[in-house]
C-alpha cells in the first residue's frame, strides 16, 4: 500500500475541484476584490459567492461571515475583539492552544480566566460553569469538538446556562473540528460567534472564517482598508476563500452518507483493537465523541516512537494537536485533564479519518500495529 493518511484532524487532502478553483483564481481572478474596475468586480463576485455558500451551509446570513487566515485567527479575533481588561472569561481545560495560550497570556494583563474541569469523556462540568458565571463575565469560549479525543461539548446547553445567568456574557464556539462532521445550524446552536476553517474539510490552508451574530460588534484586530465589513482589514485571500466555498459545496454532497461511512471505519478499527492487550480507547463510539477521531493509548510505548514506526509502513498519524506536535517542551494537557496517567498520555496516538480512507487501509494499519507493538514494548522494557 503506497500511503495511508490517518491524520485528517491535523489537515485534509484538498479536493481536486478545490485545487482547480484555487489555480483558476490565481490565473484569471487575480485582481483586488476592492478595485472598482471590471476585473475587481469579477473578483468580488467570487468572494461574494463563497461567502454565500458558507453562510447557507451553517444557516447564517452572508454578512455574518468574516473571512480570516484560519481557525487560530478566528479564535483570537473572537476573544480579543470582545473583551477588555478587568473582564472575566470562562473556558475549559482542554481547549485548542490558540485559546488556552492566548488566555494564559491575558491572565498576566488584568484579565480574569476560569478553566472548567472536564469529566473522563472530556465533557465540561455544567454545574461548574453555572457557578463560575459572575457579574463581570464577558465571554465563554468552548471547543465544540476537541481536536485530540473528539469529545463533543453540549453547546446548546452551555448557551442556555449562559443566557439564564448573564445578560451580557457572550458565547464563542471553536467549531473547527466539528465543521464538516456535525450539522451546524448557528441559529439553533445559539452561540454569538463560531470559528471554522477550510483545511479541515478538504479545502485550502490559510483560510477560515468567524461567524459573528448580527448586531454584535467586535473591535478590529487589524487596521487598514476596512475589508470584511470593517472587522478584518487586508486584501482578501481570494483563491483560498473561493476554494473554501468549493470545499463547502463538496461537503454538502452526500453529507450524511459520508459521516456514516466514517463511523463504520472507526467501528471497524475499534473491533480490530480488541485483539490487542494493554491499550486504552480514549474516544469510543458514542454520542459524546465524534466519529472521525480515534485516540488510543498503547501501554509501554511512547507515542512519538509508535508514530515514526508506523511511518516506516507509510502510515501517517499523530500524537495529538499538530499545532504543538514539534514543540517537545509543551506536554499534553488534554489527556491528563481526563484523568489519564502520564504513561497513558505519553503512549497516545490519534488516528483521524475522512471519507477518503478505506477499510483496506484500516486493516493494513492494524497489521502494522500488530507487528510493531511487541517489538517496541520489548525495546522499552
Amino acid at each position: 500500500m503506497n500511503l495511508v493518511y490517518l491524520d485528517n484532524s491535523a489537515t485534509t487532502k484538498p479536493h481536486k475541484e478545490v485545487i482547480v478553483e484555487v489555480a483558476d483564481c490565481l490565473e484569471h481572478f487575480f485582481a483586488n476584490p476592492s478595485s472598482a474596475h471590471r476585473l475587481g468586480v469579477e473578483a468580488e463576485k467570487k468572494l461574494k459567492s463563497a461567502r454565500e455558500k458558507i453562510a447557507a451551509f451553517i444557516k447564517s446570513k452572508p454578512q455574518e461571515i468574516i473571512f480570516t487566515s484560519g481557525g487560530s485567527e478566528a479564535n483570537n479575533m473572537a476573544v480579543l475583539g470582545l473583551v477588555s481588561k478587568g473582564d472575566h472569561i470562562i473556558t475549559s481545560k482542554i481547549e485548542h492552544p490558540s485559546v488556552i495560550k492566548l488566555l494564559q497570556d491575558m491572565e498576566k494583563d488584568s484579565y480574569e480566566v476560569t478553566y472548567l474541569d472536564v469529566d473522563c469523556d472530556g465533557v465540561v462540568d455544567l454545574e461548574q460553569l453555572k457557578s463560575a458565571i459572575k457579574e463581570n463575565t464577558k465571554l465563554i469560549s468552548v471547543m465544540y469538538v476537541n481536536n485530540e479525543i473528539g469529545s463533543i461539548q453540549p453547546v446548546q446547553e452551555i448557551v442556555s446556562i449562559v443566557r439564564e445567568n448573564s445578560r451580557k456574557a457572550k458565547v464563542h464556539v471553536d467549531a473547527v473540528q466539528a465543521f464538516g462532521k456535525l450539522r451546524i445550524n448557528v441559529k439553533e446552536l445559539g452561540a454569538d460567534m463560531v470559528s471554522i476553517s477550510a483545511h479541515k474539510i478538504h479545502g485550502p490552508k490559510g483560510v477560515g472564517a468567524l461567524y459573528i451574530r448580527e448586531g454584535l460588534r467586535l473591535r478590529p484586530l487589524i487596521a487598514g482598508g476596512g475589508q470584511e465589513f470593517d472587522i478584518r482589514s487586508g486584501t482578501e485571500n481570494l483563491p483560498g476563500i473561493s476554494g473554501f466555498g468549493i470545499a463547502v459545496e463538496m461537503l454538502a454532497l452526500d453529507f450524511e452518507e459520508k459521516q456514516q461511512y466514517i463511523r463504520e471505519l472507526k467501528q471497524h478499527f475499534i473491533e480490530g483493537l480488541k485483539n490487542f492487550d494493554k491499550i486504552r480507547i480514549n474516544s469510543p463510539i458514542d454520542d459524546k465523541h465524534i466519529d472521525n477521531i480515534l485516540n488510543v493509548s498503547f501501554e509501554g510505548v511512547r507515542g512519538e516512537v509508535m508514530l515514526h514506526a508506523l511511518e516506516d509502513y507509510s502510515i501517517y498519524v499523530s500524537t495529538g494537536s499538530a499545532c504543538s506536535a514539534k514543540k517537545g517542551a509543551h506536554k499534553n494537557y488534554v489527556l491528563p485533564a481526563l484523568g489519564l496517567s502520564t504513561a497513558q498520555a505519553e503512549g497516545a496516538i490519534r488516528f483521524s479519518f475522512s471519507f477518503m480512507n478505506t477499510i483496506e487501509e484500516i486493516d493494513y494499519t492494524m497489521d502494522a500495529v500488530k507487528k510493531i507493538l511487541p517489538v517496541l514494548r520489548r525495546i522499552t522494557k
